[in-house]
């Protein structure tokens, strides 16, 4: 590698390390590689090693430099390789790159020019952004080409990295899309004294890892995330947006279905009882017998326009199920800044949990209007579930009864108990 891309990127990872630490901490765990312009225009990564194409460091700005080197890096730490799954694996690429460069550049990052970015996907994950590049094509190519004229028309609205991570999918595809897993693809074995050295470039694209791999090392970049986020905190350097994605992905990644589950089934209140039998009998010694009681429950919808009505409906459905199990009576609410004027809607164990009407969005976004409304009425439910985006004006005291708040997106949640909606 030439002498003088060394010291740009050197010179990068060192101002990051200084200026942003959890995003240096990140990329200093990325020993970086020369890599062949045939199969890597522009940089790549396989969580283990950064490839660079050095013409393409060599256009950049040392500004610029750092954005790439912190996107590879988001990508291994937001374990992006191990969330594919059944995605097919261009389209995937775009969506991580979609979610990925908005962090960047709210942390005050310069991006590239030509990168994939849209402002209506800030804030969103890979797998919410994923459905909405399918839209009416099917071919991933077609698809390709309209998102990336789609990011040169939004140039204006910030700045854009051009093909950084995103190429990293467009330039293994291009060549590899019939091997179907290639690209972000993993370091091959046997080649680490090439690498070390940086005398000659990384001819080929790292081979593919098998699950065992994948899992191993996505263990290790969540350890790093923990590392980096605690060295940053204690050097004061954290910013909001950074600590609010560390609390996302560090929080257990349980299924939400599971969790609300589980927090249901909690509150349904069993019992023994020892009322004497009847006579008729025969037997006058007195058993302990197990009784159920009903449960109730306050389900509060926040229709703000920040969740969608196929995700409200989802999440009712979910509900519904769990209701039966636990004998639970349902008083459910809808609320923007004020609680909507047609509710609340009562539903018996054995009625259908379902959405009453169809909502439509509002401005803004109080909670406080739904714990009003139980506190008027001298109610002490069992439990009270809201389902949201977690952003909006909360009560400040916390209630005396149990709250489980089912979070879309990354925002804390002052008390109760937060499940997040993955």
């Amino acid at each position: 590698m030439d002498e003088a891309i060394i010291n740009k990127l050197g010179a990068a990872r060192t101002k990051l390390i200084l200026d942003k630490p959890f995003l240096g901490a990140l990329v200093l765990r990325l020993p970086i590689v020369e890599a062949d312009p045939s199969w890597c225009k522009t940089t790549a990564t396989d969580m283990k090693t950064l490839y660079v194409n050095t013409e393409y460091i060599q256009q950049l700005s040392s500004e610029e430099t750092q954005f790439v080197l912190a996107h590879e890096a988001l990508h291994c730490a937001l374990s992006h390789f191990s969330r594919r799954q059944h995605r097919v694996k261009l389209r995937w690429d775009m969506a991580c790159d979609y979610a990925i460069n908005p962090i960047l550049i709210e942390d005050g990052l310069k991006p590239p020019p030509h990168i994939f970015y849209l402002r209506e996907y800030n804030g969103m994950s890979a797998e919410e952004i994923y459905p909405t590049l399918i839209d009416n094509e099917n071919n991933a190519d077609n698809e390709l080409g309209q998102n990336q004229q789609q990011g040169d028309d939004n140039q204006g609205e910030s700045s854009d990295q051009g093909e950084a991570s995103s190429t990293e999918n467009q330039q293994l595809n291009s060549e590899q899309q019939q091997d179907g897993e290639r690209g972000k693809g993993q370091t091959g074995e046997g080649k680490e004294s090439e690498q070390a050295s940086g005398d000659s470039a990384q001819k080929e694209p790292p081979p593919i890892p098998n699950n065992d791999e994948i899992q191993t090392l996505t263990a290790q970049w969540q350890q790093r995330l923990a590392g980096a986020a605690q060295q940053a905190l204690q050097a004061g350097k954290l910013s909001q947006s950074m600590a609010r994605l560390v609390d996302h992905l560090l929080q257990p990644q349980l299924p939400w279905r599971m969790l609300l589950a589980r927090y249901m089934s909690a509150t349904s209140r069993e019992d023994y009882s020892y009322t004497r039998p009847s006579s008729r009998r025969g037997e006058p010694a007195i058993y302990p017998r197990l009784r159920s009681h009903k449960v109730d429950i306050v389900v509060a919808l926040d229709i703000s326009g920040s969740i969608a009505t196929k995700e409200i409906r989802e999440f009712l459905s979910e509900v519904d199920h769990i209701k039966a199990q636990v004998r639970a009576h349902i008083v459910l609410h809808a609320c923007d800044t004020q609680v909507t004027d047609e509710g609340p809607w009562e539903f018996e164990p054995w009625e259908e949990l379902a959405l009453p009407i169809q909502f439509k969005g509002g401005g803004g976004t109080r909670f406080t209007p739904v714990f009003e409304w139980v506190e008027k009425q001298h109610m002490q439910p069992d439990l009270l579930i809201y389902f949201t985006d977690a952003e909006g004006e909360f009560p400040q005291q916390t209630p005396q009864y149990p709250v489980i708040w089912l979070v879309k997106g990354k925002e804390p949640v002052p008390w109760g108990q937060r499940i997040q909606l993955n």
